[in-house]
C-alpha cells in the first residue's frame, strides 16, 4: 500500500455522541447555506430590477461559481492543517464580517451613487457579498471531512445523503424568499437579516463541540508552511489507481450539465409562460430534496461507484430523450429524474473519496475534486450561449437542419435548443461508457472494497 494511503481515522466518539454532533453541524451548515445563498441570489435580482444589465447579473453569477472553484484548494488546505470546527468557524465569521461590511457600503452610500456600474462602491458592495458568500459555501468541504470523522463508515453513504438534502433545501427556500424579499422588503432588509442570521449561525457554533485530536504540522521542503498544497492532494488521489479519473469524469458531467445552466431557462420559457416556469421549477427543485432524502433512508449499497455509473447512465439517456418532442411533459419528467439523480452521484463521488483518502488530507482532496468539477460547468455555460445563438439556433430554422431532420425534430429556435440536449446527452452516454469499459473503473472499483453493513436499522440513524 503507498505511503499516502494511511490508515483512515475512525470516529473518536461513541457512535451516539458523534452522531449528535454531526447532526448539529449539518443543522448549522444548513442556517449558513440558506443565509449565504439568499443574499447572493438577492443581490443578483436586486441589480438586475434596478439597472437592466445583463452584463452586470452575468458577471455577478460567473463570479460566484469561478471564486468558489478558485479558492477551495486554499479553504481545503486550511481543514487539514486546523481542527474541522475552526475551519468552520472562520469561514462563518468571514461570511458575518463580509455581511456586515456590505450592509454598511448598502446604508452609508446613496442609493443612485451605489447603483452606477462606474461606482468603486458598487463593486465593494458586490466584493463583499461575495466572498461572505463563497466563505458559507466552501463549508461543505468541511462537512465532508467531517462524516469520515464523525460517521461510522456503514453509514456514511446515508450520511452524504443528508448533505445532498441540505444543500437542496437550501436552494429551495432561497430561491422562493430571495425573490419575496427583494419584491415586498428590498435589499436593505435583506442585508440585515444575512448580517443577523450568520450572526446567529456562528454564536451556535461555538456552543458544539468536536472531539478531534490537532493536525500533525506539515511544511513544505523549505520549511514553510503552505496555504496552498495540491501536490499533497495529487499525491493522495494518485496513490488510489482510477480515483483520477473518477474526479475527470464529475468535471465532464459537468461540463456537459453547463448545457443546462446556459439554455434550460430559454428552452422552457420557448414551451410555456414565465410565471408557470417558475412555479413548475419550484416543483422541479423538489426531487433534488428526496434524491438526499432517499440515499440518507437506502444508503447506495456495498458499491457506490457503480451507483454512480448507473446514475450518471439513466441522466444521459434522460437528456438524450426528453426534448425529442417541444412539449413541456417530458421536459418536466426528464428534469424530475435528473434532479433525483444529482444528489445520489454527488454522494457516491464523495463516499467513493472518503473511503479512498486518509483524512489528514482529505480537505485538500476535497478542495481539489471542487476545483476542477466547479470550474467546468461555468466554462460551458459561458459558451454555449453564443453556440447556441449563432450556430443550432439558425441551423434548425432556416439552415441545413430544417432539410435534414425538421421533418421529424420540429423547426425554429427552440428546436435548436433541444438538438443541443440531445447531442450532449449523447456524448454523455459515450464518456460514460468509455468510463465503465476503462482500467482505471476496474482498478477502482477492485480497490474500493465493499464495507460490512449494520444493516437498515443502524443506517437509517443517520
Amino acid at each position: 500500500m503507498s505511503e499516502h494511503a494511511s490508515v483512515m481515522v475512525e470516529p473518536r466518539l461513541p457512535d451516539d455522541a458523534s452522531m449528535r454532533v454531526f447532526r448539529q453541524l449539518l443543522l448549522n451548515t444548513l442556517s449558513s447555506g440558506v443565509t449565504s445563498t439568499f443574499l447572493w441570489f438577492a443581490l443578483t435580482f436586486w441589480v438586475y430590477l434596478e439597472t437592466r444589465s445583463v452584463v452586470a447579473t452575468g458577471v455577478i453569477g460567473g463570479a460566484f461559481s469561478i471564486s468558489s472553484a478558485v479558492l477551495s484548494p486554499f479553504f481545503g488546505t486550511f481543514v487539514d492543517r486546523h481542527r474541522k470546527r475552526e475551519a468552520m468557524v472562520l469561514a462563518t465569521a468571514t461570511a458575518a464580517a463580509c455581511f456586515a461590511g456590505a450592509t454598511a457600503v448598502f446604508l452609508l452610500v446613496d442609493a443612485d451613487r451605489l447603483l452606477r456600474l462606474t461606482n468603486p462602491f458598487f463593486w465593494l458592495l458586490v466584493g463583499l457579498t461575495l466572498l461572505g458568500s463563497v466563505a458559507g459555501q466552501l463549508r461543505g468541504i468541511v462537512m465532508s471531512t467531517c462524516v469520515t470523522l464523525l460517521v461510522p463508515e456503514d453509514r456514511r453513504d446515508r450520511a452524504n445523503g443528508l448533505i445532498g438534502t441540505v444543500t437542496g433545501v437550501s436552494f429551495a427556500i432561497t430561491s422562493v424568499f430571495s425573490g419575496l424579499t427583494i419584491g415586498q422588503l428590498g435589499m436593505g432588509w435583506a442585508y440585515g437579516m444575512a448580517t443577523v442570521l450568520t450572526a446567529v449561525t456562528l454564536v451556535h457554533l461555538l456552543t458544539i463541540s468536536v472531539d478531534e485530536p490537532e493536525p500533525a504540522p506539515s511544511s513544505s521542503a523549505g520549511g514553510k508552511r503552505q496555504h496552498l498544497d495540491l501536490r499533497s492532494a495529487i499525491d493522495a488521489i494518485r496513490a488510489t489507481p482510477g480515483l483520477m479519473m473518477l474526479i475527470v469524469f464529475a468535471a465532464f458531467n459537468n461540463l456537459l450539465g453547463g448545457v443546462f445552466m446556459a439554455l434550460m431557462d430559454a428552452y422552457g420559457l420557448s414551451l410555456v409562460s414565465v410565471e408557470t416556469w417558475g412555479f413548475l421549477w419550484g416543483f422541479i427543485s423538489m426531487a433534488f430534496i428526496a434524491g438526499g432524502l432517499a440515499v440518507a433512508r437506502f444508503g447506495l449499497g456495498p458499491s457506490p461507484l457503480r451507483v454512480v455509473l448507473l446514475a450518471n447512465l439513466v441522466n444521459w439517456v434522460i437528456c438524450s430523450v426528453f426534448a425529442l418532442r417541444s412539449s413541456i411533459v417530458p421536459l418536466t419528467i426528464g428534469m424530475l429524474v435528473w434532479l433525483a439523480l444529482i444528489p445520489v452521484i454527488e454522494a457516491g463521488e464523495q463516499t467513493v473519496l472518503q473511503r479512498s483518502i486518509p483524512l489528514d488530507r482529505q480537505g485538500r482532496v476535497f478542495g481539489f475534486a471542487q476545483l476542477v468539477e466547479n470550474s467546468a460547468s461555468p466554462l460551458t455555460a459561458f459558451l454555449m450561449a453564443p453556440l447556441a445563438e449563432v450556430v443550432f439556433m439558425p441551423f434548425m430554422t432556416d439552415g441545413r437542419g430544417v432539410e435534414w431532420i425538421g421533418g421529424w425534430f420540429g423547426v425554429g429556435p427552440a428546436r435548436g435548443l433541444a438538438l443541443m440536449f440531445t447531442i450532449a446527452g449523447l456524448l454523455g452516454l459515450v464518456v460514460t461508457a468509455v468510463f465503465r469499459f476503462s482500467r482505471s473503473y476496474r482498478t477502482l472499483a477492485a480497490r474500493v472494497q465493499p464495507v460490512d453493513f449494520a444493516g437498515d436499522g443502524a443506517g437509517a440513524s443517520a
